[in-house]
């Protein structure tokens, strides 16, 4: 890039020049051992391609992936030089959903709201329209402050965000 359009940039170029550390790939967990580090990261901030964040150790990582992708809980950052910061799913603001669970998680599925599901509840993130839709229906929504790791796409890992199905793409 031309040095008289470095200033035009502003504050972004430095914070990545400045980076303690990048990565360009990542491992799936389960599919590693050993990091020095970790990162806490939200739902939302877990779907990533490119950023500078902060470990928890108060580093700064330079993420530089391929494609944008949707991390979980124990994924790991490769660093340029192998090491591996984890990746550890943040407590946020989530709904628990009780009540007759099929019925709710078909209602939150229909809209497309991810949802985590379990045994006895499903959570959702906070949402006063959907909450109020859900206690309409028969819900018993009560307020916490958990990690949110919710179920992938049916057609692959992680979030889907169009309708194309990759190996199992079909017409419709």
């Amino acid at each position: 890039m031309p040095a008289c359009r470095i200033a035009s940039y502003g504050p972004k170029v430095f914070s990545v020049l400045m980076a303690d550390f990048i990565a360009q790939e990542i491992k799936r967990a389960g599919h590693w051992a050993g990091s020095f580090a970790q990162c806490v990261m939200t739902y939302d901030e877990r779907f990533i391609r490119r950023k500078v964040i902060k470990t928890a150790q108060h580093d700064s990582l330079l993420v530089d992936l391929k494609k944008t992708t949707s991390l979980d809980q124990g994924d790991a950052f490769v660093l340029t030089d192998g090491r591996l910061i984890e990746v550890i799913a943040a407590k946020e603001s989530l709904y628990e959903v009780t009540g007759d669970l099929v019925r709710l998680a078909w209602h939150i599925g229909n809209r497309h709201t991810p949802c985590q599901v379990e045994e006895h509840r499903v959570l959702i993130q906070k949402d006063k329209v959907i909450g109020h839709m859900l206690e309409h229906l028969g819900a018993t929504l009560r307020e916490v402050q958990e990690p949110f790791t919710p179920e992938g796409g049916a057609y692959g890992h992680g979030r889907t965000h169009s309708h194309e199905h990759g190996a199992t793409l079909h017409a419709h």
